[in-house]
């Protein structure tokens, strides 16, 4: 791959990001001709997710269900990927090679829900994360610092979490055995859920290309093939 010189949306230059992303949008070319549609509400790209994926009810008692099984419902190699968090805060990543398993990277990224809502709206989300490390002691999702950019903006840097928080850790419980959905899960504490609203998730399969030891991408499978949103997530390090 060629090296990483500059941040991965810069003039698109980029080659090795350009390439993960062509990879992408070659697939359906069409979307290029989508018309511009403005969100009439921050809730936007939640409700396209709704129609997308099963929703599960604030009670979560279909989570229940599904979280019992031992063995994984989807047996193949997709990664999954959960973004989630307080509609009146940020919203976090956790990938996971499996349902049942611990996350292998969580995140919580510079964007507040409400506006990652609004980008889920536009149906065509890009998601890139740039480490800027010099060093290549360790795996490129070991990194700690990362740039964060959506849909060619930068939003802010992260630091990927040691240690899961405590609402980070009920996420993951009351997902365990769920392969993909969309929907609203019951908050830790009231408290919680007073102040900072509804804690919302969006949750899929995707498939992971490695590019090189400094890139990897998340492609969004969308459930039997059907249209949806597009959300691709990029992971680069610099040289």
């Amino acid at each position: 791959m060629p090296s990483v010189r500059s941040s991965p949306f810069y003039n698109m230059e980029n080659s090795a990001l350009f390439s993960l992303i062509r990879h992408s949008t070659t697939t359906n070319s069409t979307t290029e001709k989508r018309s511009s549609k403005s969100s009439s509400s921050s809730s936007g790209g939640l409700l396209k997710m709704f129609k997308l994926f099963p929703m599960l009810t604030s009670g979560c008692k279909m989570v229940a269900l599904l979280g019992r099984p031992r063995k994984p419902l989807l047996k193949d190699n997709a990664t999954t990927g959960t973004i989630f968090g307080y509609r009146k805060g940020r919203v976090s990543l956790a990938i996971q090679e499996d349902p049942h398993c611990m996350p292998i990277f969580v995140i919580e990224l510079p964007m507040h829900s409400n506006v990652f809502h609004k980008e889920m709206a536009s149906d065509i989300v890009r998601i890139a994360l740039e480490s800027e490390t010099k060093t290549h002691k360790k795996k490129l999702l070991e990194e700690f610092v990362w740039a964060v950019y959506c849909n060619g903006r930068k939003v802010g840097y992260s630091i990927r979490r040691k240690q899961m928080s405590e609402d980070e850790l009920h996420v993951m419980q009351t997902l365990r055995g769920v392969s993909m959905g969309a929907g609203v899960l019951p908050s830790p504490t009231e408290k919680e859920y007073a102040a900072d609203g509804e804690l919302t998730y969006i949750r899929a399969r995707f498939d992971r290309v490695v590019g090189s030891k400094d890139s990897e991408s998340l492609y969004m499978i969308n459930p039997d093939g059907a249209a949806g949103p597009e959300l691709s997530i990029f992971f680069v390090r610099a040289h």
